[in-house]
């Protein structure tokens, strides 16, 4: 499903990954964690497509997306990954459903049929009666499940989550960690979480441990 070769950046003089090595398989929840700095959001947004390596080959799907560029890159992020943040990056003035909603529009995907899929995914996610509510009127584990929602409409073959516990009560947390392995048995997602939550990473089919740019 994901394969990363000898992936290599730096920022300035500042080298932050030295030759990560990473395959993970369909329907794995695979959880990186490790201190601040260690390389691990940058070795998920390089995973993600949303940054470039320096030096290496990333490939999902069998595409080596260091080859997708523009609007190529663009339709390719839209249409196989999903990404959930720690904080939700929801837009205060839409509702639930226009958030969740937004991928699927800016993928060119027909809106009342956009519309369904996005209540029903609310629905599976429990979040029936919140359709209408915008982010202000939601407790912050909705605001987070509405997220999820959003990552999940375009029916990604991966979902990329950074930290995605990260601003969440213990309750909310726990609830969110459970619907992730849900979503893998019954939708067959695949997750790539970087988290310091141990709780959810010793949940993970694999966690691996990053330190100073390599995985230990």
């Amino acid at each position: 499903m994901l394969k990363a070769n000898n992936i290599f950046k730096k920022y300035g003089d500042l080298a932050i990954l030295k030759g990560v090595d990473l395959e993970i398989n369909q329907r794995e929840v695979v959880c990186i964690t490790g201190s601040s700095g260690a390389g691990k959001t940058t070795l998920l947004q390089i995973l993600g497509t949303l940054d470039k390596a320096d030096k290496g080959e990333v490939f999902i799907d069998g595409t080596n997306v260091n080859q997708l560029k523009g609007n190529k890159l663009a339709r390719f992020r839209n249409e196989k990954l999903g990404f959930i943040f720690q904080f939700h990056q929801l837009l205060p003035e839409f509702t639930a459903v226009e958030n969740v909603i937004i991928p699927a529009i800016l993928g060119g995907r027909n809106k009342t049929d956009s519309i369904a899929k996005a209540k029903r995914t609310l629905d599976f996610l429990g979040l029936s009666s919140r359709f209408e509510h915008k982010p202000a009127q939601l407790s912050g584990g909705e605001q987070q499940r509405v997220a999820v929602a959003r990552a999940m409409i375009n029916d990604p073959d991966i979902i990329f989550a950074d930290e995605p516990s990260g601003n969440l009560d213990s309750k909310n947390s726990g609830e969110l960690h459970d619907l992730f392995f849900q979503l893998k048995e019954e939708k067959n997602q695949t997750f790539v979480i970087v988290t310091h939550n141990e709780a959810l990473a010793n949940m993970a089919d694999r966690k691996l441990v990053m330190k100073d740019g390599l995985f230990l």
